[in-house]
């Protein structure tokens, strides 16, 4: 079934509460923020269900807030590319003709795929095993939600090419410090906490890229610090800073 789907300020928040660990990092105002942006995009966004998964309200909120935690400081419009949000139970399979693992290489290699962000308002397709586990442990630095909901953030200008819309004043400091952790991680030199997946093309070293900035920020902000300080300028959001406050 292909619709939008409002839900209930209440199930949304016992919903983000229970499964989402960034909500316990965040204070009281952004939390507020956090929610109305969830909510904006179960009400504006089209939802279906595929693979024979039943969609719940729980499900729904769970991807919709960690989708809402990137454009928690640049605003819901941020996500005018997506055109809705398409959830398997678990991940997909990719077939055809790629970009190999080696920088200049085609493959045509079946891999599992767990999530897609289509370009030209196509839709966002999502695995849900993945995405609650990224949401319950997002430390494990791989969070499929993040990652294709930073694809769309890529493609605002027309383009994916690891260039969001970041200003004119950031945009010289984005290129030459993305430009040159990209460039030595295509040559085979691991960045970590950076995925090796990230030295695919630019559009994956910026979403792998967000998944460390959000996920194991710290970490990040030791080893990259240059690379995190451009990640802060643009999501205008400094995770390396916030406390988990647990539930008490």
């Amino acid at each position: 079934m292909r619709r939008r789907h409002r839900g209930d300020s209440a199930t949304i928040e016992r919903a983000v509460r229970g499964n989402v660990t960034h909500w316990w990092t965040l204070d009281d105002d952004a939390r507020e923020r956090l929610l109305a942006g969830a909510e904006w995009l179960l009400a504006h966004k089209h939802w279906e269900a595929a693979g024979g998964l039943d969609l719940d309200d729980e499900m729904r909120a769970v991807i919709a807030a960690q989708a809402a935690l990137l454009v928690l400081e640049l605003g819901t419009d941020h996500y005018r590319e997506v055109a809705s949000i398409v959830v398997y139970p678990s991940g997909m399979v990719q077939t055809g003709q790629r970009p190999g693992p080696v920088q200049g290489t085609m493959t045509e290699a079946r891999v599992p795929l767990h999530g897609l962000s289509a370009g030209h308002r196509g839709p966002v397709l999502v695995a849900w095993d993945q995405a609650i586990a990224s949401a319950r442990r997002p430390g494990r630095n791989h969070d499929v939600v993040l990652h294709e909901f930073a694809h769309k953030l890529d493609q605002l200008d027309g383009l994916m090419d690891g260039t969001p819309p970041v200003g004119r004043d950031l945009r010289p400091r984005w290129v030459e410090v993305c430009q040159g952790v990209y460039d030595t991680m295509a040559e085979g030199t691991p960045r970590p906490p950076l995925r090796g997946y990230g030295a695919t093309n630019p559009a994956e070293f910026f979403a792998v890229a967000t998944e460390a900035f959000f996920g194991v920020p710290e970490f990040l902000r030791r080893t990259e610090p240059a690379l995190y300080d451009v990640l802060r300028a643009f999501y205008a959001q400094d995770p390396a800073r916030r406390t988990f406050r647990p539930p008490g």
